[in-house]
């Protein structure tokens, strides 16, 4: 299958993806963008890793590492000539330095944007990659949990007389922090914690929150059904969760 998934669709910008922590960035942030600017649509094809199409030389054109997402842009002052972006964290960058103009879902202060990006490839680097060895993950949920906490920033001094930090609502700005797409960054992997061998995020309880407020979002929701209706549920039981890592292996290990 060639030649079709490479062509124009409606919209100046195509996600090619498939149901994984990855994809759902992508997917997310698009959808956030579709509700933040009215005039804004995209398309999708989803990506059959049980048929390997992701390693097949038209998706090699787009991706030549084989993975998804990965996508297709039309700028206009290339004529709508073709331009490619792969890697999650690029398609992010990409869609906010091109689409979020207003800085609804990022950053104009020159700290918080440098902040942001910072703490994007905090996720990219680490919490992503090592989401499958339970002790690292465990470490790196401590690290967000220590920042929504706010233990090292503006530290306040409670009634027990102990110093606490002021509670963040979002990962990156000021005060509690603005929703943004470093957010969406983190969320598809945090989200499917129970994989990575923490069934509880009861030690994490700034965390647990956060995880909450995100998937609240109506867009959330949206971007969590593309390319194909969502059936993660982590309240499944331990067989059924064995039974999904099983088969998440072939888009962890890029197969």
């Amino acid at each position: 299958m060639s030649a079709p998934k490479l062509a124009k669709g409606p919209a100046d910008f195509k996600l090619l993806t498939a149901g994984t922590p990855n994809g759902y960035k992508a997917s997310i942030l698009l959808e956030e963008l579709v509700a933040a600017y009215p005039g804004f649509t995209y398309d999708f094809e989803g990506i059959s890793f049980k048929s390997n199409e992701q390693k097949e030389e038209w998706f090699l054109q787009v991706n030549p590492n084989g993975r998804i997402p990965a996508a297709i842009v039309y700028p206009k002052e290339q004529g709508g000539k073709e331009h490619y972006v792969f890697e999650s964290a690029s398609i992010s960058l990409w869609l906010i330095d091109h689409i979020d103009t207003a800085h609804k879902l990022s950053f104009e202060d020159e700290y918080e944007k440098s902040e942001a990006l910072s703490w994007l490839f905090f996720m990219h680097g680490g919490l992503g990659p090592m989401q499958g060895y339970r002790e690292e993950t465990k470490r790196l949920y401590s690290v967000l949990e220590d920042r929504l906490a706010g233990r090292r920033e503006d530290p306040a001094t409670s009634e027990d007389g102990k110093t606490h930090g002021r509670e963040r609502e979002y990962v990156v700005g000021k005060g509690k922090g603005k929703y943004s797409f470093v957010d969406v960054n983190i969320y598809p992997w945090v989200r499917t914690h129970a994989w990575a061998g923490v069934e509880s995020l009861a030690e994490y309880p700034n965390l647990s929150k956060w995880l909450d407020r995100v998937a609240a979002r109506p867009a959330v929701k949206r971007g969590l059904d593309i390319p194909e209706k969502n059936t993660y549920n982590p309240a499944m039981t331990e067989e059924e969760q064995t039974k999904k890592a099983e088969a998440a292996k072939q888009w962890i290990h890029g197969k």
